[in-house]
């Protein structure tokens, strides 16, 4: 089975573009679901940027609790070692590589790294010394990373509007 591990700009573009709470909640009772099922999370560090927005989708992250949003474990301290190596041994700038090691992303990668899952982001890799990626530290750590949409189609997710049809 494969479990994902999402990105916080996975739940910000849906509520602000595609899923928005008040025209497409099945996506959220999809998401919150599979976590039930135990295919779909993220991390503690991603819920506490998500709850800091006060709207919808801070009310959503903290109705979740940390059965979505999952803390660091024993397993999860190696792997932030082995993401810091990678990262400080890559051509990045200084700086880049400061900001990344201070950032929910770094724990993102580190907790797919230790826990076997495929992380879902938005971002798209890029050959940038300025800015380290999420996809780039997958791949330089044989992490899987997928857009949403992938793993969407690959969970067969379906949003059908009831028998009645689309509402004006």
């Amino acid at each position: 089975m494969t479990r994902y591990l999402l990105d916080s700009n996975i739940f910000i573009q849906a509520k602000n573009l595609h899923y928005g709470f008040d025209f497409c909640p099945a996506f959220w009772d999809w998401m919150a679901g599979q976590n039930g099922a135990g295919k779909v999370a993220s991390i503690d560090k991603v819920g506490d940027e998500l709850q800091a927005g006060a709207d919808d989708l801070s009310d959503w992250a903290v109705a979740q609790g940390s059965g979505f949003f999952l803390p660091p474990d024993g397993a999860v301290l190696p792997a932030l070692s082995r993401v810091s190596t990678w990262a400080t041994g890559q051509n990045y700038e200084a700086a880049a590589i400061s900001t990344f090691l201070q950032v929910a992303d770094y724990w993102l990668v580190a907790h797919a790294l230790a826990h076997g899952f495929t992380v879902v982001t938005h971002e798209v890799p890029a050959a940038s010394a300025r800015k380290i990626k999420i996809p780039n530290a997958c791949v330089g750590l044989s992490v899987p990373c997928i857009s949403p949409y992938e793993m969407l189609r690959r969970e067969r997710a379906r949003f059908v509007l009831g028998g009645g049809g689309a509402q004006s």
